[in-house]
């Protein structure tokens, strides 16, 4: 059954009969006979066809999670049998949201220097429900997000820092006086992420507590184009302190303590809370208590 499971999995992933025959090099009657044995085995059906695949039936988006977790654990198991606890092997899914993309590594470089037989793929432009859909689904191993009290909801959520937000200008745009305080940051010509965002969504409900709003001129869901922006010295921007550390000094742009009010949201990382948690999700989560005790 679980290479029945592999196909089906890889037939919902590539949405797709041949693709999904491809990636797992088998032939595609190959793979669409095993789908079928694995939907009489089941007794439901699980693809809607047609002259082509349709998409899943409710059985099969109902079956999917758990083909997904099953196949974890297999591989879970044949770690732990291969006594590779310690040798962890495999790909790490890391999904984070786009204002962690230049903080990501301070997580995965000593991931990767403590783990070197995993390779790691992170994606950095998800939301954060995409992100929270994808771990409890089991199609990423862990994320890093502005969690929500409800997020704790069948999820490991485990603080990581709480961002510090300043303000970045291009050349000659500041004088050098005192340190400007969020209305006159305000009353700038502004680029920031997307109303769309989290990140931007927590600024915005943020300035609303204190009174305040953004009206930026400029909105994008790339951190490397809200910079570029920036650098060219016709907009500012509010970005935590946490983006630029890891970046090194920016030519041409300032960067400028805010005064009060105080804004504090906080990047969390978010795994499944499901027993027991995949070696992949809990070696990482290791890897993070040892980084942000």
């Amino acid at each position: 059954m679980l290479r029945q499971l592999e196909y089906f999995v890889a037939l919902a992933r590539e949405q797709h009969f041949a693709r999904a025959a491809a990636a797992c090099y088998v032939s595609q009657p190959a793979l669409s006979e095993a789908i079928r044995k694995l939907e009489a085995e089941l007794g439901v059906p699980l693809v809607r066809r047609g002259h082509s695949f349709q998409g899943l039936t409710v059985e099969g988006k109902k079956v999917l999670p758990w083909a997904r977790r099953m196949l974890l654990d297999h591989e879970a198991l044949r770690q732990e049998v291969e006594g590779l606890q310690e040798a962890l092997s495999g790909r790490l899914r890391l999904g984070v949201v786009p204002a962690v993309s230049s903080t990501v590594v301070e997580l995965t470089a000593p991931f990767a220097a403590s783990h070197r037989r995993v390779s790691i793929q992170v994606q950095t432009s998800l939301h954060s429900s995409h992100i929270i859909e994808q771990v409890r689904g089991f199609e990423l191993d862990a994320g890093i997000i502005y969690a929500a009290p409800e997020d704790a909801q069948d999820l490991v959520v485990l603080p990581l820092y709480t961002e510090e937000h300043v303000l970045i200008t291009g050349p000659g745009m500041l004088t050098e006086a005192a340190v400007p305080g969020w209305r006159q940051a305000l009353d700038l010509p502004l680029c920031l992420l997307d109303s769309r965002m989290r990140g931007r969504q927590v600024l915005d409900a943020a300035l609303e507590r204190h009174g305040m709003s953004a009206s930026p001129r400029i909105e994008t869901d790339s951190v490397v184009s809200l910079l570029s922006h920036v650098a060219t010295g016709q907009w500012a921007s509010i970005v935590p302190r946490q983006w630029l550390a890891p970046l090194g000094p920016l030519p041409g742009i300032r960067m400028t303590a805010l005064s009060e009010p105080e804004l504090s949201p906080q990047i969390s990382l978010v795994l499944t809370a499901s027993e027991p948690m995949p070696l992949m999700s809990r070696a990482l989560l290791r890897t993070a208590r040892e980084v942000y005790s």
